[in-house]
């Protein structure tokens, strides 16, 4: 027991006022304090407009980001109530600008679902924004407030009249600098959430308004809602038959559900609750999944479509090629898992389950070609199946995929313990050789890998399994992949993928990116894929070294130098990887290889020093439309999609 002249009474206690809490420990509330913190602002004040729509009461959502990265989000509902709150004595407007845990959806009278996962609000947007402005329009009169750091500057006020026929709410703040290390909106970002908000949401028209560099501007109203989100997400793929549509009601709870057989090999079911994308599932995902597979299999049985003894169908069969969206409004859902995004509500599994099986039976009853299709793509799995089981048997017997035989060009770590190791997948051998002999060999493991790894995007199951890197990957973390996937046994808590700074690298590191979303995606949903940085220019004077990541970073370092940066300019357009100006050395890296093993260390292995970016799922749905866009066989929505973006490249080597 530690001995103290300090005695620990009442006066040691702290007492955090209002919303002071959320801004001593804004991580607690909107994640952290980085990019998606900031775009979590957005959502929360959006949650507000949608939970309006929900209720009937509003059918337009306009988000603008301005030029000075305020933003503003304006609805057609009700408005926020103005008019004096009977316990807080003060107006009700105020009272959910400044009150955690304050607002109608915890009346269900007001709401009979909300979204928004943890109920803060735009209390926690008020709290972590330097100033915001809400007007309110309602009862025929114009209302206003100014709120700084979440303190009212002044009460609500009166300040206009409004139309008998108008009402909504606009909300204006500014992120505090303070709080957040980027105050920079992205507006892709931005775009697919309110883009996934309008498909779940086929009444709601919503907006979005960048002011910025020339002005974006688009607007999405999808009256198909979940048919037209199943045909986006498999655009790029070749549909086998007409979109299915579902929609119910069942013991209290909506059902929606729509679904598609494509030409793919993958399996792609996106799940919501209230607007939630859970990426864990949960009991709704289970009704769907269970209601598909008994469905499906009787109705193949019914009809002589499989044959007694051949072939058994399994779940995973029904479910290859398959896009689906499933939406679920639940009144009181109960969230649980790693990250909060798995539902946990019994009665919902038996709801889904339900709806599903009923309204199925009926439609393939009414489409027995698209029947007849879906048992043919079904049975085309299972042959796949059985050959991958045997192609794996085979690995399994020659000892590839057995976790006691490592693969011989792994440089394993020491330390045995999984949360403290970590392993960095190198492309090429010579930066893997630079990384085993710079790395830090208690807990860093190297695997270099050689060339390209197939595109799993494309491929059947035995044809990946055949491939020696992505053997040898399975075998290096050891926890499996595809069905038999078990994350809790992954030998790393940190995969680092390593590849170089040009075309090659990030193609290289979109494969491996493709194979870990659609085998091992449980390893990005718990946060353990990275992505490592190395420089692309070295920088010496004299003694003083520095590197720089990108061209800004470049630039800066540069002016502190004094160097002109014209001079520069014209030795990268004269192809020169490295130019002495006024003394001072610019180096480019064209790849891991040339930096020697102290440098990489230095650079991009020392975690005190290095920077990695961790891979995350914000939105299953959109990853999914990427991958498949970048890596499937239709080359159209490709080349759209790169023209879209080539403006926001900084580094591309020709």
């Amino acid at each position: 027991m530690a001995n103290s002249t300090e005695t620990y009474s009442a006066k040691n206690i702290s007492v955090l006022k209002g919303l002071e809490a959320v801004r001593k420990r804004p991580a607690m509330y909107i994640g952290d304090v980085g990019t998606r913190g900031l775009h979590h602002l957005i959502n929360e004040v959006v949650d507000n407009s949608i939970d309006e729509a929900l209720a009937g009461f509003a059918n337009k959502i306009v988000v603008t980001i301005h030029k000075d990265e305020s933003v503003t989000v304006e609805d057609n509902g009700r408005g926020i109530p103005v008019d004096m709150h009977p316990e807080e004595h003060k107006s009700a407007l105020e009272v959910v600008m400044t009150v955690l845990h304050a607002g109608g959806k915890f009346d269900k009278n007001s709401y009979k679902v909300s979204g928004g996962l943890h109920g803060v609000g735009v209390s926690v947007v008020n709290a972590l924004s330097s100033w915001l402005k809400v007007e309110v329009k309602v009862n025929g009169a114009l209302y206003f407030q100014e709120y700084h750091q979440g303190d009212p500057v002044a009460p609500v006020k009166e300040i206009g009249k409004a139309k008998k026929d108008e009402s909504g709410t606009r909300v204006t703040f500014m992120p505090d600098r303070e709080i957040f290390k980027t105050t920079t909106f992205k507006y892709d970002t931005i775009v697919e959430r309110m883009r996934e908000l309008a498909y779940l949401n086929k009444t709601i028209s919503i907006r979005v308004i960048d002011e910025r560099n020339g002005g974006e501007d688009e607007t999405f109203h999808f009256k198909g809602g979940l048919i037209e989100f199943v045909k986006y997400l498999d655009e790029s793929r070749i549909a086998l038959h007409k979109t299915v549509y579902i929609e119910g009601e069942k013991d209290g709870t909506p059902v929606e559900v729509s679904f598609q057989y494509n030409d793919s090999y993958s399996e792609n079911i996106f799940s919501y609750v209230n607007n939630i994308n859970t990426h864990e599932g949960g009991t709704h995902l289970v009704g769907f999944k269970t209601a598909l597979t008994r469905t499906l299999n009787n109705y193949a049985y019914k009809n002589n479509l499989v044959k007694e003894g051949k072939i058994t169908l399994t779940g995973d069969d029904f479910r290859e090629g398959l896009t689906a969206v499933i939406s679920v409004k639940v009144g009181e859902p109960q969230f649980e898992g790693q990250t909060k995004t798995k539902l946990g509500n019994s009665e919902t599994k038996s709801a889904v389950e339900t709806l599903v099986g009923e309204k199925l039976s009926e439609y393939l009853e009414e489409n027995p070609a698209v029947g007849k299709n879906i048992i043919e793509k079904c049975l085309r799995a299972a042959e796949a199946r059985e050959a991958a089981r045997k192609a794996k048997d085979l690995s399994r017997r020659k000892n590839v995929l057995d976790n006691m035989n490592l693969p011989g060009k792994l440089a394993d770590c020491s330390i045995t313990d999984p949360e403290h190791c970590e392993m960095y997948i190198v492309e090429g051998n010579s930066a893997g050789g630079s990384a085993k002999q710079g790395r830090d060999r208690r807990f860093q493991a190297i695997l270099p890998l050689r060339g390209k790894i197939l595109n799993v995007e494309k491929a059947k199951l035995h044809r990946i399994l055949e491939n020696n890197e992505i053997k040898t990957m399975i075998s290096a973390i050891g926890s499996g992949f595809g069905a038999d996937f078990d994350e809790s046994k992954s030998r790393y808590g940190k995969i680092i993928l390593m590849t170089d700074a040009d075309v090659d690298g990030s193609h290289i590191r979109t494969l491996l990116l493709t194979f870990f979303y659609r085998y091992m995606k449980d390893l990005i949903l718990s946060g353990k894929v990275y992505i490592a940085q190395p420089p692309l220019y070295r920088i010496k004077k004299g003694k003083e070294e520095y590197y720089a990541f990108d061209d800004d970073e470049k630039n800066e370092v540069l002016k502190r130098l004094k160097v002109n940066g014209k001079e520069v300019i014209h030795a990268e357009l004269e192809g020169t990887e490295e130019a002495n100006i006024k003394g001072v050395l610019i180096s480019r890296y064209k790849g891991l290889g040339e930096m020697n093993p102290e440098q990489l260390w230095e650079t991009t292995m020392n975690p005190e020093t290095r920077t990695v970016l961790q891979v995350s799922l914000e939105s299953a749905a959109i990853a999914d439309k990427i991958f498949e866009t970048l890596m499937g066989d239709d080359v159209e929505p490709r080349r759209a999609f790169i023209e879209k973006h080539a403006k926001y490249v900084r580094n591309l080597d020709i």
